[in-house]
């Protein structure tokens, strides 16, 4: 009880912090406490809208994902779709029967969501095929692989069900941390492992007992109380390699290698959103929206970029060599991945980004008025 009145509590407080936000110009007159103006830029595109589409609003992170040839979208309505990558044609579309809570996870052929009463749906081919009820509540993402479908709820407990019928595999239950974020965790896989964001720490699973297989640091939390230590995974992680690499809330980024087990680097700072990688480096933006890259191999910083602060951007997403990242006004930035330097800028329906999910040469953006589009980085 007490652990669910903690989490209770600080979904209550994020709430607050996010209405505070989307007012904050009203409350602060300060120049410093502005967002960043918008560069003059001068030099030729480096991106091209490849092709856009209209849904309908996402008030959720990681309402998209990217298997084989399509990019599978959801709304917060409870809207699913498929599209092809290609020219955002339309594959099938479904209705999971309510809103939602939760982002969508896909292989291309089943689609999981978890609504408001905190089931989870699972559709093929944009019908539904089953719905679950899950213990505590979820906002992270399910993962649907291997013909399951994982769910990660906000105490920390993983669950495995079969995709075709609903039937529940197992449940991990790990000693839990005496408070939980209301955000989005980390959920993914390498290769025959599935990654989990266990508080501070990265866990490695076996997918199919449920048995842990590894367990490595991204963060040392540090605090006179529990608030102050809280430093829960934040999802998307990224994948490259061997290599898994996260964000601890507010207090590190961190890469561990997923074959060994073991943590590589982590470098101090903070912020809430997750991370962008590609072979080289880690990017991530910090509390005032100040970008940082480090090297991949080592976590040597690469650079920082300042020119957005304050402009509430979305996580990054790396595509070739140049970094993408969307804020609150719609568009979407196009940095060189080596210095950091802004290239090109391209606008979107004016409303903020809320996620970037990339397949092939593509990035697919989604704003939270729910438009699409389909980004090709040159």
């Amino acid at each position: 009880m007490r652990r669910a009145a903690l989490i209770s509590l600080l979904a209550a407080s994020l709430a607050g912090c996010s209405t505070i936000s989307s007012t904050w110009n009203s409350w602060f007159g300060s120049d410093k406490n502005k967002p960043a103006p918008l560069e003059a830029l001068s030099g030729p595109a480096t991106g091209r809208v490849l092709w856009s589409a209209k849904g309908e609003d996402v008030n959720f992170p990681l309402g998209i994902a990217a298997p084989g040839d399509r990019f599978v979208v959801a709304s917060s309505n409870g809207e699913v779709r498929a599209l092809a990558a290609a020219d955002g044609r339309e594959l099938w579309r479904g209705n999971a029967g309510g809103k939602l809570e939760a982002g969508v996870g896909s292989d291309g052929r089943f689609a999981a969501v978890v609504n408001r009463d905190n089931e989870l749906v699972v559709l093929d081919a944009g019908r539904v095929v089953w719905k679950k009820a899950l213990p505590t509540p979820v906002v992270a993402a399910p993962l649907v692989a291997g013909e399951r479908v994982f769910a990660l709820t906000l105490d920390r407990q993983v669950l495995a069900f079969d995709a075709l019928d609903g039937r529940k595999i197992w449940e991990l239950r790990r000693p839990g941390e005496p408070l939980t974020l209301a955000k989005a965790g980390v959920l993914t896989s390498y290769k025959d492992t599935l990654i989990v964001g266990q508080g501070p720490r990265l866990a490695g699973v076996d997918p199919l007992r449920g048995e842990l297989r590894w367990e490595a640091s991204v963060a040392t939390p540090r605090g006179t109380n529990e608030v102050e230590r809280l430093a829960d995974l934040v999802g998307p992680a990224v994948r490259q390699g061997e290599l898994v690499c996260a964000r601890a809330f507010q207090s590190s980024v961190g890469c561990v290698n997923a074959e060994r087990g073991g943590a590589l680097w982590n470098r101090l700072v903070g912020g809430a959103n997750g991370i962008g990688a590609d072979e080289l480096v880690v990017v991530a933006g910090d509390a005032s929206d100040r970008l940082s890259a480090w090297k991949l191999a080592n976590g040597d910083l690469a650079w920082s970029a300042d020119q957005f602060q304050l402009r509430r951007l979305s996580a990054p997403l790396l595509l070739n060599k140049q970094v993408l990242v969307g804020d609150f006004e719609g568009q979407v930035h196009l940095l060189d991945r080596d210095t950091g330097k802004t290239r090109s800028r391209l606008p979107t329906d004016g409303s903020p980004v809320v996620a970037i999910a990339r397949l092939g040469d593509t990035a697919l953006v989604v704003t939270k008025n729910g438009g699409l589009f389909a980004i090709q980085a040159e």
